[in-house]
């Protein structure tokens, strides 16, 4: 008897999978595969403080093409549990709708994918194989997740050939978006260095906060790019500033600001922090930088994979997706250094939010668009 995708998504919803906690549900996903005749892999790789993550490479058949589902199954926290109409692990069906911590981001995709291979392997033979590579880290640091299972199952001798990637894409009608790359990220720290004083005697002193003010002049003018036919243009957004001064009649000791980049493949994060960093010398010397990198900006051209997959959401839901790059990072920056990767999944309307949820309708329409990817990379 074939596996309901909703009994199966509410399964998934159940385990409380806060990253980067499995809680259960890797053995959810690998009692689903290995009735199948999936080899299932798990490998644990341990952080800097002490936490531990656990992943799955499952791989059924051994002859390329290998087309590989990717996800992952860690949430982020649900927040006040009171503020949630049902509770968050519930995984409540209640007016058409399955409301639950991670529904939309992105369990429901994952049963969808896994009921969808399910059919498929029962079907019949076909030429190639079929995997899932399954994390648990990519609402965290995305440090011990994807990016070491890559390196890992490549030292086995895993090869893939295409990956689709469940992430939560589409905008306003599930199938309006399929993703085909995404925007670099960079995080700049800059502190301002100066000498706290009495603000009568400032030549006792030296104020640090007109040195970052014409740091932050300077690069929130600078235009990039003007964009590409696939990427919006570049763009660089203050978030904080701060000095931490409590009183009117002292000069700080030091100002500080943070802001992000995201930029499209015109750049890249070594080229961003060398003008940065070139930026502050010539302002002041006393201007320091810290730079974190979320990921680079990159693009799956259209071919084979985005064609497959822009067919199978044509034929199930009649509408033609449009190839994007929108949003923030995802673990598909990894991915697609070692096969084309396309990012496609339920619509992100709820995702992290309270009531997080999908339709029941997404949910099964979901089922049938991964098993049309299916028919159509394999025919």
């Amino acid at each position: 008897m074939a596996t309901d995708v909703l009994a199966l998504a509410q399964a998934l919803i159940r385990c409380p999978s806060v990253t980067p906690v499995e809680a259960g549900a890797l053995d959810v996903v690998e009692s689903m595969l290995k009735p199948l005749g999936f080899v299932c892999t798990r490998q644990t790789f341990e952080g800097d403080g002490g936490e531990r993550t656990e992943n799955l490479y499952a791989r059924f058949g051994t002859s390329a093409p290998n087309l590989c589902f990717a996800g992952h199954v860690d949430v982020v926290t649900v927040g006040d549990p009171n503020k949630w109409s049902h509770p968050p692990f519930n995984a409540t069906v209640h007016d058409g709708k399955l409301i639950g911590r991670g529904a939309c981001d992105m369990k429901a995709a994952i049963a969808a994918m896994l009921t969808a291979t399910e059919n498929f392997v029962k079907a019949g033979s076909f030429s190639g194989s079929i995997s899932f590579l399954i994390t648990c880290d990519e609402e965290g640091r995305a440090i011990n997740g994807t990016r070491k299972m890559l390196e890992y199952i490549t030292q086995l001798g895993e090869k893939i050939d295409g990956c689709v990637v469940g992430e939560p894409t589409s905008e306003h009608v599930q199938g309006d978006i399929i993703k085909i790359g995404r925007r670099g990220s960079i995080n700049t720290h800059v502190v301002s260095h100066g000498k706290q004083g009495h603000v009568a005697y400032p030549h006792l002193a030296e104020n640090p906060v007109p040195a970052l003010l014409d740091f932050l002049h300077a690069v929130q003018h600078h235009v990039f790019d003007a964009g590409s036919e696939f990427f919006p243009a570049s763009h660089l957004e203050i978030t904080t500033i701060d000095v931490g001064n409590a009183t009117t009649n002292v000069i700080p000791a030091t100002a500080e600001a943070r802001f992000n980049i995201r930029f499209n493949p015109a750049h890249n994060s070594a080229e961003l922090k060398s003008w940065l960093q070139e930026i502050a010398t010539n302002i002041s010397p006393k201007l320091s930088l810290d730079f974190h990198v979320s990921g680079e900006a990159f693009l799956s051209p259209p071919a084979r994979l985005s064609e497959v997959a822009s067919a199978a959401v044509q034929a199930v839901t009649g509408l033609v997706p449009k190839l994007t790059t929108t949003g923030g990072t995802s673990d598909a920056r990894f991915i697609q250094a070692y096969s084309p990767v396309v990012e496609f999944g339920a619509r992100n309307a709820t995702a992290h939010m309270v009531d997080e949820c999908v339709t029941v309708d997404e949910v099964y329409q979901l089922e049938k668009i991964y098993s049309e990817m299916l028919k159509r990379f394999f025919s």
